[in-house]
């Protein structure tokens, strides 16, 4: 799944006349830059939601042909949901009983997906995800096995511990994601959530890992200011 229904509010002036997915990188739009890095690992079936503008996406999904991935769209226009509400309002596009994987739509990396698709399929977790030693604003927080035990905002001081251990290591969210399907079977929120809140509602009951990287290609293109620096790391 690419989380692609989110307002933009940091990508104007472009999201005020076009989705951030859409947002181009040196001739290709972010979207269509996460279909064809699922293609690499041989990922062809996408689900992506849409509202911010959500039929200029279904309409360069259609003329592009899904730039050769069968997409499904999952429609959040009533509503716009936050990343969390949003993959629970796909649970039923996604094939029964199988692992899947969510991207961000503004979220570039050439990270080698086969590592965390490896991690997750010898550990077993309920969800995990990778993270990096990037300077943040919010970090989540970690044993030192890598497992999830809570979060904290480095501006105000907020911390949230949904396990209570000594030396907890800050490291951040990178937003490339690997899940069980037993999530939709355990998770008690509902409406709109981010992820983030549902990992910590989750984590004190069910294993939940970060996958430390060092890819030299990760960008959030959150900003009209990320695209020249984007640009540069993906030429192609």
């Amino acid at each position: 799944m690419i989380f692609c229904a989110g307002l933009g509010t940091r990508f104007k002036p472009w999201t005020d006349k076009h989705p951030k997915a859409l947002a181009v990188i040196n001739g290709k739009s972010l979207l269509q830059r996460n279909v064809e890095y699922l293609q690499q690992y041989g990922i062809t079936d996408v689900i992506i939601n849409v509202h911010h503008f959500a039929n200029q996406i279904i309409e360069a999904v259609q003329e592009n042909k899904g730039w050769g991935s069968h997409i499904i769209i999952s429609n959040e226009t009533d509503q716009v949901l936050e990343t969390g509400g949003g993959l629970l309002r796909a649970q039923n596009l996604f094939p029964k009983d199988e692992c899947f994987i969510s991207l961000n739509a503004d979220i570039l990396t050439d990270f080698d997906l086969n590592q965390l698709i490896q991690f997750h399929k010898t550990k077993k977790p309920l969800i995990s995800f990778i993270t990096s030693n990037r300077k943040t604003s919010r970090n989540l927080l970690f044993d030192e096995m890598g497992q999830l035990c809570g979060w904290r905002n480095n501006s105000t001081g907020e911390t949230r511990i949904s396990i209570d251990k000594p030396a907890l290591k800050a490291m951040a969210y990178d937003c490339v994601v690997m899940y069980s399907y037993d999530l939709f079977r355990v998770n008690q929120l509902s409406g709109k959530f981010s992820l983030i809140d549902m990992y910590l509602s989750l984590a004190n009951a069910y294993p939940i890992y970060g996958v430390a990287h060092q890819s030299k290609k990760w960008i959030d293109v959150g900003k009209p200011e990320s695209v020249a620096a984007a640009e540069t790391l993906f030429r192609n």
